[in-house]
């Protein structure tokens, strides 16, 4: 019996890949506030955040022993740490940010700290761009990238802050290091529609 399945040709390709394909160079990520008492400047962590990911989340599996076979189930779904890489300046506006943060949650000292949760976490977006206006954009109509997707982190607090390695050797750089934070939550919107 023939295969009725159309041969692939690069022109099948070509109408499949919708809008040339996403390019992980085109994003923004907005953390607009931090906890009270903490300066922050929004729009400059725009420019210096250099790097970030869509959000990672893992179901774990619960093996059932039967009849000498296993049988997997659904387990627990966790978020993964959320890791973004941050340009330094030479204000080191966003490092002295990140280090406040994080001396708030947990002082240096004494181990003293905040205990209402509320009281150390935030929310942050990461937008998906793309090349050019679509259907998708929530962005206004003289933008000239279109938001294709968005994640909300909810109530994330950072739990490290990279070093900065110095050397004599390193010539031709700029400092920059990363910070991880822990999510409990998240929600997006776009590309496919929203979600709660």
């Amino acid at each position: 019996m023939a295969s009725t399945k159309e041969n692939k040709t690069i022109s099948n390709f070509k109408s499949a890949l919708i809008g040339g394909g996403a390019r992980p160079n085109l994003f923004e990520v907005e953390l607009t506030t931090l906890p009270a008492g903490l300066s922050w400047d929004a729009d400059i962590f725009r420019y210096m955040c250099k790097a970030a990911s869509m959000p990672a989340s893992t179901i774990a599996n619960i093996d059932v022993p039967f009849r000498g076979r296993i049988f997997k189930v659904a387990g627990d779904r966790t978020i993964e740490p959320w890791t973004v890489t941050i340009i330094n300046d030479e204000n080191f506006r966003i490092r002295n940010a990140m280090e406040q943060w994080v001396d708030l949650i947990a002082k240096l000292d004494n181990n003293l700290g905040a205990t209402d949760p509320s009281a150390y976490m935030t929310n942050a977006k990461v937008f998906q761009l793309g090349r050019g206006s679509t259907p998708n954009s929530q962005t206004n109509a003289g933008d000239a990238n279109a938001v294709l997707k968005e994640y909300e982190f909810i109530d994330i607090f950072p739990t490290s802050v990279s070093a900065i390695d110095l050397s004599y050797d390193s010539s031709d750089t700029i400092e920059e290091f990363t910070v991880d934070f822990q999510v409990q939550s998240y929600s997006f919107a776009g590309a496919g529609g929203p979600n709660g």
